[in-house]
């Protein structure tokens, strides 16, 4: 989104938001747990046909309908969109089968992973510098990834697919001329033909496990437009009311919350190999912190000297 930084000392009232939107992020393998009868794609393609009404709503209580048409006619950003739609449909559809399959741990890693692969991707496609401590967290997270290699490649196919196709989306979004809400409704209308084609095709075929089986599973598949939209609401929010900097220290919840359930609610088995993993990921997100802590706290300083 094209907008001023966030004002010094406005952190806290960004916070609440921030808070909400990777708390929900973080439990929502809770939610598709409550779906694993229904086939992953047609849990994606619900998901993408509910969510375009919700943000309708939104964007017109937010007065935004004029950036969603202004988009559309715009030749160039429609393409970088279709580009970040085709991502996020793969980071969907990975992270549904991910849950459905009990492989929330390898989930959790993956979005771990994500913050580090902004980095690279910047330093490749952007042009950005990495500082000393920066190329020393991406380098421990890489070791992490090899002893995955060795000790549990049977996932580590969903830890990076997620991470890569989230970390190229941002990517692609950070560098389109549109701003977050109406982004992601241009992203759901140009995925809106081939998921209604998905949806019809399930309610066709009638096995009995998706939308229309049951008024509870049709109810849930409707909510999970609410469980992409909100959050994300949130998320926008909190952006504008603090720094991506700060912000960036939040988005550890998710992935922790989603690594909690996975052991303590999902008993998922901790392998050896994606414990070390695991190990070296916080170890890199520890120095990853630390360096955006000390460039934070030099902004601060230079105007006060």
């Amino acid at each position: 989104m094209n907008q001023p930084a966030a004002p010094a000392g406005s952190e806290q009232g960004g916070l609440p938001y921030a808070l909400g939107a990777y708390a929900i992020w973080g439990f929502v393998p809770l939610f598709f747990k409550l779906l694993t009868s229904v086939p992953p794609v047609e849990v994606l393609a619900q998901r993408i046909v509910w969510s375009l009404p919700l943000c309708f709503v939104i964007m017109a209580f937010r007065r935004q309908i004029g950036d969603y048409l202004a988009g559309l006619k715009d030749w160039r950003t429609l393409r970088m969109l279709l580009a970040s739609s085709l991502l996020i449909a793969v980071n969907w559809l990975v992270y549904i089968f991910a849950v459905f399959t009990d492989h929330v741990l390898a989930a959790s890693l993956g979005y771990y992973l994500n913050p580090l692969v902004n980095v690279v991707l910047g330093m490749v496609f952007l042009g950005e510098r990495l500082s000393r401590l920066q190329a020393l967290a991406v380098t421990i997270a890489g070791i992490g990834v090899a002893i995955l290699l060795a000790g549990a490649l049977d996932t580590l196919w969903i830890s990076l697919t997620l991470a890569l196709s989230f970390g190229t989306y941002g990517l692609i979004r950070k560098t389109a001329p549109v701003g977050s809400l109406p982004g992601l409704a241009i992203e759901t209308t140009l995925l809106l033909p081939i998921s209604l084609a998905a949806a019809a095709y399930y309610v066709w075929i009638g096995d009995g496990r998706g939308f229309g089986a049951d008024f509870h599973i049709s109810w849930l598949l409707a909510a999970g437009g609410v469980v992409t939209a909100v959050p994300l609401l949130l998320f926008a929010t909190a952006a504008r009311k603090m720094s991506y900097a700060a912000l960036g220290f939040v988005q550890y919840l998710a992935p922790s919350l989603t690594f909690l359930l996975s052991l303590f609610v999902f008993d998922e088995p901790l392998k050896p190999a994606q414990l070390a993993c695991f190990v070296l990921i916080w170890t890199s997100i520890a120095v990853f912190s630390f360096d955006m802590w000390r460039k934070m706290r030099a902004e601060r300083m230079v105007p006060a000297a």
